[in-house]
């Protein structure tokens, strides 16, 4: 029989006790990093202020990856929060029309400043949507404000928020020459797609009356349609957009690439816009939306894999220079390499340390490190030019965006061997076969050559996936016995009286109804610790059966399957995702 508490008491207590302790070195850490650019940060700023730019201390710290760990990500009961992280966790729908200020949470007690007077029901539901979005609340204060002050509040929150995307639109398609509701409804669509956590938006326009022009998000993996227009609607906004972008809005034909910034809830937002031609006569127009509020930061996102942070810490503060070798990032596009990147260069101390990235493109800013845009048919300006180049600039580190052909390779292999710390992405379906993609890649007249360089200078392979997390205020609790078989039980290695979570496929109002809230991290991981001397297994097995290097003393292999049985006790994955995963 299942049951729908999130935490039994032993439970919290258990998961409160490993948060605290987890939280207390995160924040040791993090205090660590805020003295390393303090000094910095604070001479930024008052220039910024002599050329009338304003941005706290607070901002340009989280700017330079060095603000303070947050508690939101843990899957465990907080008693404690602001109003911005209020806002941020709990549906628009259960605060926005109750004409209320969420003031914050604090030792369990929730403080609202409300316009008008709240009924009994009112208040029930806001405590329940609150607490089964994962806060611990008791009772509820309520602050007498000035009317005008918070008012003025209000309109402000109100103005940054999602809830006005349809109310916008309706107003548009009843006068769609209106070009301010067109920018409205442009600035809206933006705001619900990053209250709703997308990482893209889809458009597309098609002329054929019969074609369906729907605007589409992509949420935690998946498209969810979202917005229906006709074709004449959708042109102008495709228009708009494209326009903004610094695009040919007249050319339909070629495919090209733009952005544009974009603000919301005090951060700037980096859009990022794909064109290309749709069917006969039309258009497809996809954004990237890139928050780097929402980029995790390297504890955040190795939380659930200690050791394998522990040792790439290592390798990424080598105590001399040129001991940090080779650092492989893999997996298929989607897989979030992009942003485990950007995580171990905010781990580096780039104020003593100089960090050059090459990049096609460069999604994110980072403040301390020099960043190259590669210019594909350009003389110089293919990746392996500017790794030769970069080695010129006295970098400490070399990140490569990805690494594709045989003369990136070779190129990144040198930069390896002659003292750089390098690290790169590649696409490979598992960590072993990251091996042997950069074996493919490599020219037939230097490969025993380029094969030895590799198996001296990795450190760590980590081939990655995103896996779908379980909403924690509406999945059941059952046992596992009861929902997989012994086959099952034997693939995942789990006991059948083990309590696990499964998915609620009508979802809750938490999760628009999914079921599903957010991703995370899943690994299979191998880590060499063998000094120089000691890796000729490691190149035997490369050039002969790249399976013994799993046999090799010193490889630490974290595989798959123990991440999911780790995700599937800690109640974040459904056991039957799980074993597809596992068959994945």
């Amino acid at each position: 029989m299942s049951d729908n508490t999130p935490f039994d008491d032993q439970d919290t207590i258990t998961a409160a006790s490993h948060l605290k302790t987890h939280m207390s070195k995160l924040r040791h850490k993090a205090q660590e990093g805020r003295d390393r650019y303090l000094d910095m940060v604070q001479r930024e700023r008052a220039l910024m202020l002599e050329q009338g730019i304003a941005r706290s201390t607070e901002q340009l710290l989280d700017m330079a990856g060095a603000g303070m760990p947050t508690e939101l990500e843990n899957e465990v009961v907080r008693d404690r929060a602001t109003g911005d992280q209020l806002r941020a966790m709990l549906p628009v729908q259960s605060w926005l029309p109750l004409s209320i200020h969420l003031v914050g949470l604090n030792d369990s007690v929730l403080r609202i400043a409300p316009l008008h007077d709240m009924n009994n029901r009112q208040m029930d539901t806001l405590i329940s949507t609150v607490r089964r979005s994962g806060f611990k609340v008791d009772r509820v204060e309520t602050e007498l404000w000035d009317r005008k002050e918070l008012v003025d509040t209000l309109r402000s929150v109100h103005d940054l928020s999602a809830d006005r995307c349809e109310k916008t639109l309706s107003l548009w398609l009843s006068d769609i020459d209106n070009g301010l509701l067109l920018n409205q409804f442009q600035r809206d669509m933006m705001a619900e797609a990053l209250q709703m956590r997308a990482s893209d938006i889809h458009l597309v326009q098609d002329n054929n009356p019969e074609a369906p022009n729907w605007i589409q998000y992509r949420i935690d993996g998946d498209l969810m349609p979202m917005h229906l227009l006709s074709a004449d609607a959708m042109a102008r906004l495709t228009t708009l957009i494209k326009r903004d972008a610094g695009l040919n809005f007249g050319d339909r034909i070629t495919p090209k690439d733009g952005r544009f910034g974009f603000q919301w809830q005090g951060r700037s937002i980096d859009v990022r816009v794909a064109a290309g031609p749709q069917a006969q006569d039309g258009e497809k127009l996809t954004l990237r939306l890139l928050d780097r509020a929402s980029l995790k930061g390297f504890d955040e996102l190795f939380r659930r894999h200690e050791d394998v942070a522990n040792y790439l810490s290592k390798l990424l503060s080598p105590e001399i220079k040129g001991g940090g070798g080779l650092i492989l990032l893999s997996g298929p596009t989607g897989s979030g390499k992009t942003t485990t990147l950007y995580a171990c260069v905010q781990q580096i101390d780039r104020r003593r340390k100089h960090v050059l990235t090459i990049e096609d493109p460069i999604e994110y800013e980072l403040r301390y490190a020099t960043q190259w845009q590669v210019r594909p048919g350009m003389k110089g300006g293919e990746f392996a030019d500017l790794i030769r180049a970069s080695m010129r600039h006295d970098p400490d580190y070399i990140v490569i965006g990805e690494m594709r052909d045989s003369d990136t390779v070779e190129t990144a292999l040198r930069a390896a061997e002659s003292g750089h710390t390098v690290i790169s992405t590649v696409h490979a379906d598992t960590a072993l076969q990251t091996f042997e993609r950069l074996r493919s890649l490599m020219p037939s007249s230097r490969e025993r050559a380029s094969t030895y360089t590799l198996s001296q200078q990795v450190g760590a392979i980590l081939n990655q996936r995103l896996v779908r997390t379980l909403c924690q205020g509406c999945s059941h609790k059952t046992k596992a016995g009861e929902v997989m078989d012994a086959y099952e039980l034997e693939a995942l290695r789990i006991e059948p009286d083990l309590s696990v979570r499964t998915h609620n496929t009508s979802g809750c109002d938490l999760c628009s109804r999914t079921g599903i809230s957010g991703r995370t991290l899943l690994l299979d991981a191998l880590i060499i610790t063998l000094a120089p001397g000691q890796r000729n297994g490691i190149y035997e097995s490369l050039i002969g059966n790249v399976n013994n290097i799993l046999n090799e003393k010193g490889v630490i292999v974290h595989t798959r399957r123990e991440g999911l049985v780790d995700l599937v006790i800690s109640g974040l994955v459904d056991p039957q995702s799980a074993i597809t995963y596992l068959e994945e």
